[in-house]
């Protein structure tokens, strides 16, 4: 159902004849009576009857011209709300990994809600491939994911990433462990190839890195347990479970020390991304540009 026709027959409804249609809408007479004459045969009912030296509205022709000056409200609203130009307005759906949420979405939540009442943020928390499986069945707009240098994900056209930041990782020791005197990652994990290792229960990336370095260092690593929650890998390596990798910097645990690794480095990339053709999206736009800022400033 073309809108132009229905536009066409609520102004015949407001002014009384096809000549003030014509003319209010800058076009004939003609076309008037053509449009609205291709309407009828698309609801398959008569719209228009004779009345003197002119035509008026049937009954479906009158109920048909009052659901279209709701149709015609209800475009010109969406065309309003999806215009670039147009404030921010809606849901913004964002799947994410626990840190990204905590140190760049939550603080940008509270004064989005003052400088953009209309524009609501709707949070779940997930691990990558969780959150690029609900991008991609449209239940999330923007997902906040990672991967790590030396475990790096497979790039998909579907989508746009954008980098957000990336942070130092090391190897989370018991503290009574003998610290390992020689420098390089492999030489690390080489000092602890006996040991039971510990990887992450939602994402392979933590085993693949485990794998290639302990590769390097000559050795296939003891993998036993796993975990999602960095406090709970701090706790079974404080209760003498294993090794882990650990975000260096972060606040360890009694028990815990962090070893640096280098040569090479393992780093965690962060990224939004948003599906191809969905990024424009102003509300979007918006949230992943504030996302970048926040990042910027917590690096």
């Amino acid at each position: 159902m073309e809108t132009r026709r229905l536009h066409m027959l609520a102004e015949l409804a407001r002014r009384g004849s096809m000549r003030a249609v014509a003319e209010a809408t800058g076009t004939t007479t003609s076309t008037v009576s053509q449009q609205v004459a291709a309407l009828a045969q698309e609801m398959g009912t008569a719209l228009i009857e004779p009345h003197g030296r002119r035509v008026r509205l049937t009954p479906a022709g009158r109920r048909l011209a009052e659901h279209a000056v709701t149709i015609l409200a209800a475009v010109e609203a969406a065309q309003r709300d999806l215009s670039p130009d147009a404030p921010p307005t809606g849901t913004v759906r964002v799947a994410g990994f626990a840190t990204a949420i905590r140190a760049q979405l939550l603080p940008i939540i509270g004064n989005l809600s003052a400088s953009h009442p209309q524009l609501s943020i709707l949070v779940r928390e997930h691990e990558p491939a969780e959150a690029l499986q609900l991008l991609a069945n449209d239940e999330a707009d923007l997902a906040l994911i990672y991967d790590y240098n030396l475990a790096p994900a497979e790039p998909d056209p579907a989508v746009v990433i954008t980098p957000l930041w990336t942070a130092p990782w090391g190897l989370g020791i018991p503290d009574h462990a003998a610290r390992p005197s020689v420098p390089g990652a492999p030489e690390v994990f080489r000092w602890f190839r006996t040991a039971d290792w510990i990887g992450n229960s939602r994402n392979p990336g933590d085993e693949t890195v485990i794998r290639t370095l302990a590769s390097m260092a000559g050795f296939t690593p003891h993998l036993t347990h796993q975990a999602d929650s960095l406090d709970l890998v701090q706790g079974m390596i404080a209760a003498g479970m294993g090794v882990g990798l650990l975000p260096m910097g972060t606040s360890t645990l009694p028990g815990v020390r962090l070893v640096p690794l280098t040569a090479p480095d393992v780093a965690l990339r962060a990224f939004a991304v948003a599906r191809r053709g969905r990024d424009g999206w102003p509300p979007l736009a918006l949230l992943t540009d504030l996302i970048i800022r926040q990042s910027a400033q917590s690096a």
